[in-house]
């Protein structure tokens, strides 16, 4: 199985039946948390219809990070595809956002970070994101958190 095989997997398996603020405080919390037992330092942003709920710089983000979660956020929110997944299939594709989809790159940023919040029989209702570690590493935080959240097996969903 690729990883945007694997990535598709965790979008259908990482749903919710409802969400709501108090659940992107808790969610965003245990983000901080796992983060903060690795010893990283994320910035983490959680989306509701373009709405912030949460938001936290940890000690050690810059304000780039912050950008950084503006621009994997708006790849979610046009195409209601993790970011990593978008950026895995222009790779596959040997293109870009600007060249496939005429978007400034100052924009919208292809790299993982930036995972879709769906609602069941709804679909893309929001956005969970995080910068400030690897783009593939990024990416599996947010895998790992939904997946213990949800109670599913993160070993099934994470990434090789």
């Amino acid at each position: 199985m690729t990883d945007l095989d694997r990535i598709t997997l965790q979008e259908q398996s990482l749903q919710f039946d409802q969400f709501d603020a108090r659940m992107a405080w808790e969610l965003g919390s245990r983000l901080k948390a796992a983060a903060e037992t690795r010893g990283q330092a994320v910035a983490i942003d959680i989306a509701l219809h373009g709405q912030p709920l949460f938001f936290f710089a940890m000690p050690g983000t810059t304000p780039d990070n912050v950008d950084w979660v503006r621009r994997k956020r708006n790849v979610v929110q046009r195409f209601h595809r993790s970011s990593y997944a978008m950026g895995l299939r222009l790779a596959e594709q040997q293109t870009t956002m600007t060249d496939k989809y005429g978007v400034d790159a100052r924009d919208f940023a292809p790299f993982g970070g930036s995972f879709p919040l769906i609602l069941r029989g709804t679909g893309c209702v929001g956005t969970i994101t995080v910068s400030g570690l690897p783009q593939r590493e990024d990416h599996q935080l947010i895998v790992q958190v939904l997946a213990e959240w949800l109670g599913l097996p993160a070993a099934d969903l994470m990434l090789p």
